[in-house]
C-alpha cells in the first residue's frame, strides 16, 4: 500500500489505515505492527505523524505500546472474574457477589451531602445528609479489584440501631434493615464509562480501558428508599451476572 489519499490531517488518515487492517484481520490480537520507520516509508509521512497516529490508536484502546519493543495490537481479554450481583438469604444473613471478597485497606465513613445524582435515587432532595462508606476491595484468587462506595440517608441510620456504625457490610446492612422491619427490594443499573485517573489506579485499570459501573437501590416494599450501593470494577477484568427467578418474579406479581 503506497501514499494514503484520504481527506483529514494525515494522522488521522494512517490512524484510518492501521484501523481498516486490524478490523480485516491483516494485523490480528497479539501481533507486532510495523515500525515506526516501515509506517513512515509505507504512508510517505513524517515520524511525528507516525507517532501521532499510533498514539491515537492507543487512546482508542486498539493497541498497547510496550516501551523497546513495539506496538501490539491488544487482545481482547476474558474477564477474569464474574460478579454475582444475585442477593440470596438464608435466615437472617443475606450474600452478594462480593461477601467472599477481602478489603485491601479499612472502609472509610465520612458524612456528606446527596448530590443531584444521589438525591433522586434515594428519593431525596440535593443537600440531604448522608453517611457515605468507601471500600476497596480484592477478589482472592485473581487479584480483581473493586471500588464499593455505599450512600446511607441519616434518616435511614436514624431507623436501624446496627447502622451507627455504618461501616459494617452490605450483608450486614441489608441484615440489619430486614431486621428492623423492612421488606427488602432492589433495583440495579449497569453503565461502563472512562475512569477518573483516582479511580484508574486504584482499580489497576490500564489506559483507554472503561470501567463498569453497577449502581443499586435497595428500598422497602412501602416504597421507601433506603440506600444507594456503586460498585466499579475493571471492564476488562471484571463482568456482572444476575441470575432470573421466574417462578418467584410470577408468584410475586400474581393477582390476589
Amino acid at each position: 500500500m503506497g501514499e494514503i489519499q484520504r481527506p483529514g490531517a494525515l494522522y488521522q488518515q494512517v490512524a484510518a489505515e492501521i484501523r481498516s487492517g486490524i478490523a480485516a484481520g491483516e494485523y490480528p490480537p497479539g501481533a507486532l505492527l510495523p515500525s515506526e520507520a516501515q509506517l513512515m516509508e509505507r504512508y510517505q509521512v513524517s515520524r511525528p505523524t507516525v507517532r501521532k497516529a499510533v498514539d491515537r490508536l492507543r487512546s482508542e484502546g486498539l493497541i498497547d505500546v510496550v516501551h523497546g519493543k513495539g506496538s501490539f495490537v491488544r487482545s481482547l481479554p476474558t474477564p477474569s472474574v464474574t460478579i454475582d450481583r444475585t442477593i440470596t438469604r438464608e435466615g437472617d444473613t443475606f450474600r452478594t457477589g462480593l461477601s467472599d471478597w477481602e478489603e485491601v485497606e479499612p472502609p472509610t465513613v465520612t458524612r456528606g451531602h446527596t448530590t443531584a445524582t444521589t438525591g433522586p435515587l434515594l428519593g431525596l432532595d440535593e443537600g440531604e445528609a448522608v453517611f457515605i462508606v468507601d471500600r476497596l476491595l480484592a477478589e482472592p484468587s485473581t487479584g480483581t479489584r473493586a471500588m464499593h462506595r455505599m450512600v446511607i440517608p441519616l434518616a435511614t441510620a436514624a431507623e436501624v440501631e446496627e447502622l451507627e456504625h455504618p461501616d459494617i457490610s452490605p450483608d450486614q446492612v441489608y441484615a440489619a434493615l430486614a431486621k428492623a422491619g423492612y421488606h427488602l427490594t432492589w433495583r440495579e443499573t449497569v453503565s461502563a464509562r472512562m475512569p477518573l485517573p483516582d479511580e484508574r489506579v486504584a482499580l489497576a485499570i490500564p489506559d483507554a480501558v472503561p470501567m463498569l459501573q453497577a449502581v443499586r437501590v435497595t428500598r422497602s416494599t412501602d416504597g421507601a428508599h433506603l440506600i444507594q450501593e456503586v460498585c466499579s470494577v475493571d471492564g476488562d477484568r471484571a463482568r456482572v451476572a444476575f441470575f432470573i427467578d421466574v417462578e418467584a418474579f410470577e408468584k410475586e406479581h400474581s393477582p390476589g
